[in-house]
């Protein structure tokens, strides 16, 4: 504790001021205030979603992992600082991405801080571990060492929260296109989809029956025909979720087009029908979902791709049934 007053040289003492023990001038009055010291920390991913630490040189916590992290200096912007501690502890240069964490921390040597972090993302450098520290590396969020400060934790599972709806899109988007059918985003509303299938039938029967290119199937038994559509429907999450169906998918629409030849339908009213239902199939998830946020945007969008890939394929064995005869 300070022993005189920096304005007019008097003895200080710590006396209670506002309801606090502060120091304070006895001879001008002069209160001095002891604020926490500010301290900046940043939070770098890879492109393979990896966070960079760096293991501390120096006392405190010397030994142990942690953000690229020092104290904000005269002149600088707690922003600017997180950048430059970046730089001086991890060899790389970056960019402000958003605002992670503020959270207060009582260390052993420096008291009362007040550490802020933010996202940054890398824009040039290499990582090289600097003055403060032994070493740099990326390491993957399930498999972290253990960390110098509780608040480094903090803040990077706020940076894993921020890019959950994005990498969820991403993650979902190549598994689409390498034809991976397990644990799509769009997988709720194909159930979905399942589930609604008599109100699904009801609707493709109206319009199946008064659309002039499909006049045949006017003079069929209603009956038949939301049976047979029902069972499309039943077995229609199957079909687009698991592989193991795709053979019970072709012999369907294969015998299925087989079975409308055999009635005297014409190819273009059967594909006719399938292109209705396609329609009233992608109508009614786009009606009947919310799609408040980015992901939900993005679920309904993919489901279209997915139907429109499945019925395209469907019209070709149905097609292919019908030549059949």
């Amino acid at each position: 504790m300070q022993k005189y007053c920096t304005q007019c040289s008097g003895a200080v003492e710590e006396i209670s001021v506002e309801g606090k023990l502060r120091i304070v001038c006895g001879k001008c009055g002069t209160i001095f205030y002891r604020n926490p010291l500010p301290i900046a920390a940043a939070v770098v991913l890879n492109s393979e979603r990896n966070v960079l630490l760096v293991k501390r040189k120096n006392e405190p916590r010397k030994g142990l992992w942690c953000l690229p992290i020092g104290f904000a200096e005269i002149g600088e912007t707690i922003g600017d600082a997180a950048i430059r501690e970046l730089n001086e502890e991890a060899g790389i240069y970056g960019s402000l991405v958003r605002l992670l964490d503020a959270r207060s921390m009582v260390m052993d040597i420096y008291g009362d801080v007040l550490v802020v972090t933010f996202e940054i993302v890398k824009t040039g450098g290499e990582e090289t571990a600097g003055d403060d520290a032994e070493e740099v590396g990326y390491f993957h969020p399930d498999s972290l060492p253990p960390l110098a400060f509780d608040v480094n934790v903090h803040a990077i599972h706020n940076c894993l929260k921020e890019h959950e709806t994005e990498w969820a899109i991403q993650d979902s988007f190549h598994r689409l296109e390498s034809d991976e059918r397990e644990n799509l985003l769009s997988d709720s509303l194909v159930s979905f989809i399942r589930l609604n299938a008599p109100v699904l039938t009801d609707l493709w029967f109206r319009e199946v029956c008064s659309n002039p290119l499909t006049a045949s199937f006017s003079m069929v038994q209603p009956v038949y025909l939301k049976n047979r559509t029902m069972t499309e429907l039943a077995h229609f999450s199957d079909w687009l979720l698991d592989p193991q169906y795709r053979n019970d998918m072709m012999i369907f629409y294969r015998t299925l087009g087989l079975e409308r030849s055999r009635m005297g339908f014409g190819l273009h009213e059967v594909i006719s029908a399938m292109t209705i239902m396609r329609k009233i199939v992608l109508s009614y998830a786009h009606d009947h979902g919310i799609w408040d946020r980015a992901i939900d945007a993005y679920r309904v969008l993919e489901l279209d791709r997915r139907i429109m890939l499945f019925y395209d394929e469907a019209i070709y064995y149905m097609a292919r049934g019908f030549e059949d005869e």
